[in-house]
C-alpha cells in the first residue's frame, strides 16, 4: 500500500486537529498542506515504524513547530493590564494544548501520543494534566446550544455549565436561534448541523455571524463531509457520538483563539 493510501482516510481528521491547534481554518489546511508536500518531497520523512496515523501527526507536529503559517502582527499593547492579560494567554503552552487535543479531540491513547511527541507516557499524562489547568477555567461566557435532540443539548448543557459557562438560551431551529439570539447575544455557539424543522445549523450560524462575531462550535455524525478543505468550513468541529472531555477541549480551544481574536482584531468563525 502507497503513503498516500495509507494517509488518505486520515486526512479529514488531520484537518480537524490542526484548526482545532490553529484556531483558524485557513492557518489549519496550510499546515496540512505542508505536510502533503513534505511527503512529495521526502517520502522518507514518514515514519515506518509506527501505525500510518500516528506517523501523519508525528509529521504535522515537526512542521508545525519548525514553520510560522499561524502567526500575524498583533497591536496589543506592551504594558498595562490589557497586555498582561495578554502575555497571559500567549502563557497557555502549545505542547501540553497538542497532547490535550491529541486525547481529547482525536482519540489517541497515552501511548500513541507518546509516540507522536517523541517522549512517554510519564511526559504525556503531565502534559495533558497542565493544559487541563491552563485553558479549562481562565474565561466564562454565555452560551447558546442549537440543538433539535433534547438529551444531547442537555448533554451540552452540563458539560459547558461543568466548564463555569452560563446557557442562555438552547434552540432546536433556524428561527429559534435567530430569536435567541435576538434576545441575549452569546459569547459561545454550540451548533447542531441539522435541525428540527429541516434546516440547516449552518445556514443559522451564517446569519448569526451577518451580524455578530462570535466564536462557533459545529456538532456533526459526519465530520468528513465537512473537513474537505475545499470550502469555508467550520474551524471547531465535534463529532457524535461525543465524548465529554472532547466538548470541554473544543471549548476551551474556541474561547481561547476568541480572547486572542480580541487581542489581535476580530476574525471570522468561518475563515
Amino acid at each position: 500500500m502507497s503513503t498516500s493510501q495509507k494517509i488518505a482516510p486520515h486526512l479529514p481528521y488531520l484537518r480537524r486537529f490542526a484548526r482545532a491547534l490553529c484556531g483558524r481554518q485557513k492557518s489549519g489546511d496550510a499546515y496540512v498542506a505542508a505536510v502533503l508536500e513534505t511527503l512529495i518531497a521526502d517520502p522518507e520523512s514518514f515514519a515506518k515504524d509506527v501505525h500510518p496515523r500516528v506517523a501523519l501527526y508525528r509529521l504535522f507536529l515537526k512542521i508545525w513547530g519548525s514553520l510560522d503559517l499561524n502567526s500575524g502582527t498583533t497591536n496589543a499593547p506592551r504594558s498595562g493590564p490589557e497586555a498582561a492579560a495578554n502575555r497571559s494567554l500567549e502563557a497557555i503552552t502549545p505542547r501540553p494544548r497538542q497532547a490535550f487535543l491529541l486525547a481529547s479531540v482525536e482519540g489517541f491513547t497515552p501511548q500513541e501520543i507518546a509516540q507522536i511527541l517523541e517522549t512517554d507516557v510519564p511526559d504525556v499524562v503531565a502534559l495533558i494534566d497542565q493544559a487541563g489547568r491552563e485553558i479549562a477555567d481562565y474565561i466564562t461566557t454565555d452560551v447558546l446550544i442549537i440543538e433539535d435532540e433534547p438529551l444531547i443539548a442537555m448533554d451540552l448543557t452540563r458539560v459547558a455549565e461543568g466548564l463555569g459557562h452560563r446557557v442562555v438560551a438552547r434552540a432546536r431551529t433556524h428561527r429559534e436561534a435567530i430569536n435567541a439570539v435576538r434576545a441575549k447575544p452569546p459569547g459561545l455557539v454550540l451548533a447542531d448541523i441539522q435541525l428540527a424543522d429541516g434546516s440547516s445549523g449552518l445556514e443559522a450560524v451564517n446569519e448569526i455571524l451577518g451580524s455578530m462575531s462570535v466564536p462557533v462550535v459545529f456538532i456533526t455524525a459526519y465530520p468528513e463531509r465537512l473537513l474537505t478543505g475545499e470550502r469555508p468550513e467550520p474551524t471547531f468541529l465535534i463529532t457524535k457520538p461525543f465524548q465529554t472531555d472532547t466538548v470541554r477541549a473544543i471549548i476551551s480551544q474556541a474561547l481561547f483563539f476568541d480572547v486572542r481574536a480580541d487581542r489581535r482584531g476580530r476574525q471570522p468563525a468561518l475563515a
